[in-house]
């Protein structure tokens, strides 16, 4: 067995960091490493929250505790930035609580579990992969509005490139009972983020669907969604795992490679 291993391989980020791995192989080391992916497919904006209809509650708990079964020495478990918001007294909505619950709730069964562990919570991931990145462009090229969210709501965001350091930084250094971030240095919010995406793809007036819309928008855009863009943080989240600068400081960095790699 190889000495770091990952849950989900098939995943959008579970091939990025599975690429990464091999390109730098781990080192040896005293014992195997396992990195949970299983509950990251939703930890994106993206997706407008749809994607938590098949990721919801139950399945992050029976997901880390199938994590946890399996055979390692130190397990490095990937969860979520936007934590930070409720640790800092944000109030998620009714449709979002049940899931923050029980995210906390995996991460405590891992730190507190009968092996070393530690968690690092990932900020919203996009990256060149995204499917549901590619499916914006298309709409933003059609002219279509989205649900932007408040302005001064600001969100952590992180490139899949470098969330995929940032784990394999994490298990390579194996910081036991420890919650680190990655994430990128300037927190934004969607509305920021998906501005500057659409501009960079040919649509420089997208249009938001107001507030007053709210019942009428979610037939294309979950409550879930919209409560995740209302929460927001401040500053740069730490602890981050040792060694970790991520390579696009901000959104804007790393949207501007992605446009510019798929017109290449």
């Amino acid at each position: 067995m190889p000495p770091i291993t990952v849950t989900a391989p098939r995943s959008e980020l579970g091939r990025v960091v599975a690429r990464a791995l091999a390109e730098d192989p781990a080192e040896p080391g005293p014992e195997d490493v396992l990195v949970s992916l299983a509950s990251q497919p939703p930890n994106t904006l993206l997706h407008d929250g749809h994607a938590w209809k098949h990721h919801g509650p139950a399945r992050i708990l029976a997901d880390t505790r199938d994590a946890l079964a399996q055979d390692a020495g130190f397990v490095v478990h990937a969860s979520y930035a936007f934590l930070r918001a409720i640790d800092e007294g944000a109030q998620p909505g009714d449709r979002l609580a049940p899931i923050t619950d029980a995210a906390r709730e995996a991460e405590e069964l891992v730190l507190g579990g009968p092996r070393p562990a530690c968690v690092v919570r990932l900020g919203y991931l996009y990256g060149p992969e995204s499917k549901d990145l590619k499916a914006y462009r298309t709409a933003f090229r059609l002219g279509r509005p989205y649900w932007a969210g408040p302005k001064d709501r600001l969100q952590h965001h992180l490139h899949t490139a470098d969330a995929a350091r940032a784990l394999l930084l994490a298990a390579r250094a194996r910081p036991a009972g420890a919650l680190l971030y990655a994430t990128d240095d300037r927190p934004a919010s969607f509305g920021e983020f998906m501005d500057h995406f659409a501009r960079r793809i040919g649509n420089p007036l997208p249009l938001h669907l107001p507030g007053i819309s709210r019942p009428l928008a979610h037939a294309v855009v979950a409550e879930e969604h919209m409560q995740m863009v209302a929460l927001g943080v401040h500053g740069v989240a730490a602890p981050r795992p040792d060694g970790f600068t991520p390579a696009y400081a901000d959104c804007r960095a790393g949207v501007d490679e992605i446009v510019a790699g798929w017109k290449g």
